[in-house]
């Protein structure tokens, strides 16, 4: 699995190149009649067929790449280690493996190591969010109740 520390911001001129494909696969995307397209490769005269989600993958990577968000493409099922997991939830490991070790997040060892898939983690890290989003619309109604936001 690539480094976190290794992923880095598209350059100008890579989310100008990134734009106009996106806007191109886009439009191509949309006349499609057929699940296997084949794309072609200007210099060699290839054409290779590549899988329908795939291109549609590659139309979200270009659209990121664009907006300059630098990104990792990760399988859903890859296990990672406590660290990997740590950085991407910004957590310390030792507090990963505290909520490892409480079950927040499911794990499995081999041997010494703790490993966790990247989808828990992101479950987890989306289940966050959501609980902290529901807490600020309690926050926010509360302040309502008692005029806060009265003129």
């Amino acid at each position: 699995m690539q480094d976190l520390a290794d992923i880095r911001r598209p350059s100008k001129q890579e989310q100008e190149i990134a734009l106009e494909s996106y806007r191109a696969l886009s439009e191509s995307l949309e006349r499609l009649k057929t699940d296997s397209p084949e794309i072609e490769i200007e210099e060699t005269q290839e054409k290779v067929v590549v899988p329908l989600r795939a291109l549609k993958l590659l139309a979200k990577i270009l659209k990121a790449t664009s907006e300059g968000k630098p990104l990792s493409i990760v399988p859903y099922a890859t296990e990672m280690t406590t660290q990997a997991a740590a950085e991407l939830l910004g957590c310390s490991r030792p507090h990963l493996v505290k909520l490892l070790e409480e079950g927040e997040i499911p794990f499995t060892k081999v041997g010494k190591h703790r490993r966790v898939k990247f989808e828990d983690v992101i479950n987890f890290k989306e289940g966050k969010r959501a609980e902290r989003e529901e807490l600020l619309r309690e926050i926010m109604q509360g302040d309502e109740e008692i005029g806060l936001y009265d003129s």
